[in-house]
């Protein structure tokens, strides 16, 4: 590598490890999103609100609800009056849900409901309409109770604060607990305002029970709690006259919802533990079998006889070349060599004595033998063999090895 490409390679290094460092350590953006739950932390989350709950109501006993608020109904102590809170920029209630919530109420119990909309079903049966101010321009928004303990105080909601209220309500059941006041413009351009003091906060009577329906959820925000909004957060929870306390975290913006197909399995205690159980099982027993399991034996070839190979390719280079002087040659030098190496006799001169030892070593006829070896003799002395003199040696030669 030359030193141009390792000079860029350097810069690009240093720039990409430049990048990586300055996204650590830079301040995340705060999140304004709407959560409202009891462990977001975020400006729009309920987190101290949650843990000011023992404070807050000191002699109640309060409890999280994660569930739906049609299980939860069917599943509670009906014998316990208690208070549920729904807290949330959008409660969104079906007609099982609403009328569960309306037989809870109906039963001396108490809801207490925060948020800018509410699902139709709820507002149609407490016959109570909601409206609400858009405006391009971030305004801010007072708000205040019409208890007269309270009548005085004015609280201020500078950012994020929706300008929703109440348009309608049943005056036959209904109590008025508490106002907004904020500035409509009449004008594109916003120059002419007018201040409008709607109701926010109302009470409404249902059977033996009652509703609290609040229009400003952003109040009972994190946000709004630390920057001293406790006071206000008191005096509306002064209503709620039950020692039991239901914190719903169901129907939250910002809760988290498994999207995954397992999720009917995940929300079922019995069916979610039945699938950890099972995975940790297949997790035990790929460990445990690995290590009791014998590792492949490879497969290994056998070596080639390659001498044979080499035999017949020597015998063919000499067939081609027809130089059968050579190859008789060759093949008498190795066949006295084999007939020294396993009879331990002497084969610089065939003669008699040569016949008869061979004979007897051998146990070959005297016959067979002094036709092998005269044949070996002629073809000694001969100065020239052709193609039959091959054949007929080997085939002697075979015949003896028989």
């Amino acid at each position: 590598m030359d030193k141009r490409s390792k000079f860029i390679l350097i810069i690009f290094a240093v720039v990409l490890v430049s990048i990586i460092v300055t996204e650590i350590v830079r301040p995340k953006p705060i999140n304004w999103r709407p959560s409202y739950t009891s462990e977001s932390k975020i400006p729009f989350g309920c987190y101290v609100l949650y843990n000011e709950l023992p404070e807050l109501f000191p002699n109640s006993k309060s409890e999280k609800v994660v569930q739906s608020v049609y299980d939860f109904m069917i599943q509670r102590d009906t014998t316990i009056k208690s208070n549920y809170l729904l807290i949330n920029n959008n409660i969104q209630l079906d007609k099982q849900e609403t009328n569960k919530l309306l037989d809870y109420v109906s039963k001396g119990n108490n809801v207490f409901i925060a948020a800018t909309s509410i699902s139709y079903f709820l507002n149609d049966t407490l016959n109570i309409g909601l409206d609400y101010e858009y405006s391009l321009k971030e305004d801010s928004v007072s708000v205040m109770l019409t208890h007269k303990s309270f009548a005085n105080k004015q609280f201020e909601f500078s950012r994020g604060a929706s300008k929703t209220y109440f348009s309608s309500v049943d005056s036959n059941n209904t109590t008025i607990l508490g106002r907004v006041k904020f500035a409509k413009s009449n004008t594109i351009a916003g120059t002419n305002k007018e201040i409008i003091t709607a109701p926010n906060f109302i009470k409404t009577n249902f059977g033996k029970g009652s509703f609290f329906i609040h229009t400003t959820p952003e109040a009972y925000s994190n946000y709004y709690l630390l920057k001293g909004n406790k006071d206000y957060i008191t005096q509306t929870f002064s209503y709620l006259n039950h020692n039991t306390l239901y914190w719903d975290d169901y129907k939250k913006s910002g809760r988290v919802v498994i999207d995954s197909p397992m999720r009917f399995v995940l929300n079922q205690t019995a069916l979610k533990w039945v699938y950890y159980l099972t995975m940790v099982g297949l997790i035990l027993f790929v460990i445990f079998k690995a290590k009791r399991e014998q590792r492949i034996i490879p497969v290994i070839k056998p070596l080639e006889n390659s001498s044979v190979e080499f035999a017949r390719t020597v015998g063919t280079l000499y067939h081609q070349n027809k130089d059968y002087t050579n190859l008789i040659q060759k093949k008498l030098n190795y066949f006295l060599a084999e007939l020294r190496n396993r009879y331990y006799i002497d084969t610089s001169t065939l003669n008699e004595k040569t016949i008869h030892q061979l004979a007897a070593k051998s146990g070959k006829s005297i016959e067979e033998i002094k036709k092998l070896i005269e044949f070996i003799l002629y073809l000694k002395n001969k100065s020239s063999h052709s193609e039959q003199d091959t054949i007929e040696l080997t085939k002697k030669i075979t015949a003896f090895k028989k």
